[in-house]
């Protein structure tokens, strides 16, 4: 089950992509132009967080199949390293808001100081020089502005709504002592806005506490 949930959201992400990149026109005074932006933002967050998934070996039983999963969306996503986020993801569970955790920010509570030393962290030159070779490659097919907005934008997006909703919000102080060993807060029980604003991602208490159960499943443990 594990696996078909990862192959239709590889698949959603990939089918809209390719659409948007060859039947939606830059439009900026059109609504279905946003829309279209925001869609593909969402599906790149369902990618990383495939990727998430197989970092805890749960997408698939097959510790081979599993990885390259998690290889391929997180390379999909905008050619970062599996290996590198998940050796940072394993500190983040085992020393949550602490000096130890590469997710938290000791020196800032602020929102965009914070992101932006979590998009330094996790942004190598390699992935930087693979997307400008990618990006002029695919300047032969498409538009340059096409790639902009409706292939870089909705990453950044991603990005956004990654960060926010599963490192921001759950994890910034103060810790309160009802925060427990975790260093971490859950958002309140809303089943539909769990799943639009992350992924069932803001029940990230849960996830701390029982990182082994994917995300598709991790309204069931909520409370």
């Amino acid at each position: 089950m594990g696996l078909l949930v990862a192959l239709t959201v590889y698949m959603l992400w990939l089918g809209h992509l390719i659409y948007i990149l060859t039947s939606v026109d830059v439009n900026p005074l059109s609504p279905w132009f946003y829309l279209h932006i925001l869609v593909q933002g969402y599906f790149y967050t369902g990618l990383f967080i495939t990727g998430h998934d197989a970092m805890h070996g749960t997408v698939t039983g097959n510790r081979r199949i599993n990885d390259l999963v998690g290889w391929i969306s997180t390379l999909s996503f905008a050619f970062m390293s599996y290996d590198r986020l998940r050796k940072n993801h394993y500190l983040h569970h085992r020393f949550p808001g602490t000096e130890k955790d590469p997710d938290f920010n000791t020196r800032s509570n602020n929102f965009f100081i914070w992101w932006f030393r979590f998009m330094v962290r996790y942004t190598t030159w390699w992935q930087l020089l693979l997307m400008a070779v990618t990006f002029n490659i695919l300047k032969i097919w498409f538009n340059e502005w096409v790639l902009v907005f409706f292939w870089i934008i909705p990453a950044f997006l991603g990005t956004f709504q990654l960060f926010f909703f599963g490192t921001y919000l759950p994890h910034k102080r103060p810790h309160e002592e009802h925060m427990g060993i975790h260093k971490a807060r859950t958002q309140k029980k809303n089943h539909v806005w769990a799943m639009l604003s992350c992924y069932f991602f803001g029940y990230h208490l849960e996830h701390h506490e029982k990182p082994t159960v994917p995300w598709w499943k991790l309204y069931t443990v909520k409370n």
